[in-house]
C-alpha cells in the first residue's frame, strides 16, 4: 500500500464474491438430496425447497438495502494514494474467509434432505441469486453515476466480507475507467489497449483510475 493511503476493494466484487460458491453449494445439495426419500417425500420437499429459494432471494437481495443507499449518497472521491485492491484477490480473500461457513452450510444442507429432500440446498442456491441481484443493484448505481464504488480493505471484517457492516463508516468512489469495471462485479472481458500517453504523462491503461487512486 501506498504510503497515506487506504487499500480499497470494490463493493459490488465483495457482495457477489459469495454467489457462485452459494450457488453451487445449492445445487449440488439440492441435487443429492433430492436422491433421498425423506421423511416428507420428495415431491412435498421440492415445494418446500421451491419456496425457501424464493424466500432467500428476496431477503438477502433486499438485506441493508437503504444502508447500502446511504453509503453511496455520502461516498467521498478516492485519494492518489488509495490502492484498488484487484477483483480476483477480493474474491479470494471473500472465500477464503467463508470456506468453513460454507462447508458447514453444505453439510447442514445435505442433512437437512434425510427430513425434507432438496429444500435445504434450494435455501443456499436462493441466497447465491439473492447475492447476484444485489451486485447487479449496486452496478446499476455505478452505472447511474459514472463512477465506481469501493470499501476500505480494513473495514471488511476478519472473513473479509462485510462491506456494509458496522465499520464501515463511508465508502469512496473512483472513475468508471478504474480496475473491475464490469457490471454486478463481474469479471471484466479483455480490452484494447488505450491511445499513446501524451509527452511526459505516464499510459496508465485501462485498469488505472483516472481520479487518482493507484491499482494493485
Amino acid at each position: 500500500m501506498a504510503r497515506g493511503g487506504q487499500g480499497l476493494a470494490r463493493m459490488a466484487v465483495v457482495v457477489r464474491a459469495g454467489a457462485a460458491p452459494l450457488w453451487w453449494c445449492g445445487v449440488f445439495a439440492a441435487g443429492i438430496g433430492v436422491l433421498v426419500p425423506g421423511l416428507t417425500g420428495r415431491r412435498i420437499g421440492v415445494l418446500a425447497g421451491a419456496a425457501l429459494f424464493l424466500v432467500a432471494v428476496v431477503v438477502v437481495a433486499a438485506r441493508r438495502r437503504k444502508r447500502y443507499a446511504a453509503l453511496v449518497r455520502s461516498a467521498a472521491r478516492a485519494g492518489k494514494q488509495d490502492v484498488l485492491q484487484d477483483r480476483a484477490v477480493t474474491v479470494r480473500n471473500w472465500r477464503r474467509g467463508h470456506r468453513w461457513w460454507l462447508l458447514l452450510a453444505f453439510a447442514a444442507a445435505l442433512g437437512s434432505s434425510f427430513a425434507v429432500p432438496a429444500a435445504g440446498g434450494m435455501l443456499l442456491a436462493g441466497a447465491g441469486v439473492g447475492l447476484w441481484l444485489k451486485a447487479g443493484r449496486l452496478g446499476r448505481l455505478e452505472q447511474a453515476g459514472q463512477e465506481l464504488i469501493w470499501v476500505r480493505v480494513d473495514w471488511l471484517g476478519p472473513r473479509a466480507g462485510a462491506p456494509a457492516g458496522k465499520p464501515v463508516k463511508a465508502v469512496r468512489t473512483t472513475g468508471p475507467a478504474a480496475g473491475g469495471r464490469a457490471p454486478r462485479g463481474g469479471r471484466r472481458g479483455r480490452t484494447r489497449a488505450g491511445p499513446p500517453a501524451p509527452p511526459g504523462q505516464k499510459h496508465q491503461g485501462g485498469d488505472a483510475a483516472p481520479g487518482g487512486a493507484r491499482r494493485r
